[in-house]
């Protein structure tokens, strides 16, 4: 079991812990308020590149959870940073949302579909037969492929989309080129993520609804790591891993409940 009070950070996942779609899930809004209560430092760290930070406080807000725009880390941004720092003025091709794109511009790269240095893609509406056509002949000119993240899919209010890591196989495939992708569970992104908090790994706990994004990503960057079966893991998966999470929740509800439990007793 977690010591909830004792912590100082926490990193909590979107997707399918604290919304499906645009539904908010339960006990997401005492969750929110409990860290806000307490003081304690937190981030929404999220694999979809397709939402801006602004866009997802707003989403939020709509929801009625108040959280403030530098809460939140997205995989763009992740992709962002390291390609800035792999290759500062570099040019690229990219598939998916505004995310993506701002965050791209922000760190100073520009588009280019001609022969880009890297070719990009997150998840979104664009994407196409045209525009898989388009980035598959620019790998084999020699653009190397990125994904914002390996997600295969994500929850979705009536079912399930396909993610990030699904969308880039063809790209794959049709290349012989494999892709590095840029979100959890790449360490790079959780060091930013605790970095952000001002918080060392003991201190801090990973809150996510995945094993093969948010529990391993939690896990090997040293945090204690919390699965909630709101999203897309259920306890029967739990066994098809070799690791597990430190605590398994119904939600994030959850969180509160212990941590209020605790402080009582």
């Amino acid at each position: 079991m977690i010591d909830f009070n004792s912590k100082k950070g926490f990193i909590c996942d979107m997707d399918g812990v604290i919304y499906h779609g645009n539904q908010v899930l339960p006990g997401a809004v005492e969750f929110v308020n409990w860290l806000q209560r307490e003081n304690k430092e937190y981030l929404f760290l999220t694999n979809n590149s397709g939402y801006t930070p602004r866009e997802l406080q707003q989403k939020l807000a709509r929801m009625g959870l108040d959280v403030p725009e530098d809460h939140f880390y997205t995989s763009a941004l992740a992709t962002a940073t390291f390609l800035k720092n792999q290759a500062p003025g570099c040019s690229v091709y990219a598939i998916g949302e505004a995310g993506l794109f701002n965050a791209l511009y922000d760190a100073g790269i520009t588009m280019n579909d001609v022969n880009p240095d890297y070719v990009v893609v997150g998840e979104g509406k664009a994407y196409s037969l045209d525009t898989v056509t388009k980035a598959v002949n620019l790998v084999l000119a020699g653009a190397k492929l990125i994904g914002a993240n390996s997600d295969i899919s994500g929850p979705i209010e009536n079912g399930i989309a396909p993610g990030c890591r699904a969308l880039v196989a063809p790209i794959e495939l049709a290349t012989g080129k494999q892709a590095y992708f840029c979100g959890k569970p790449n360490p790079l992104m959780m060091r930013t993520g605790l970095n952000i908090l001002g918080c060392h790994s003991a201190e801090a706990v990973m809150v996510g609804d995945r094993m093969d994004t948010d529990v391993i990503s939690g896990m090997e960057s040293g945090m204690s790591t919390v699965l909630v079966l709101s999203g897309v893991s259920s306890r029967e998966t739990i066994s098809t891993f070799a690791y597990r999470p430190t605590v398994v929740l119904d939600g994030v509800g959850s969180i509160v409940e212990l941590a209020d439990g605790t402080k009582e007793s």
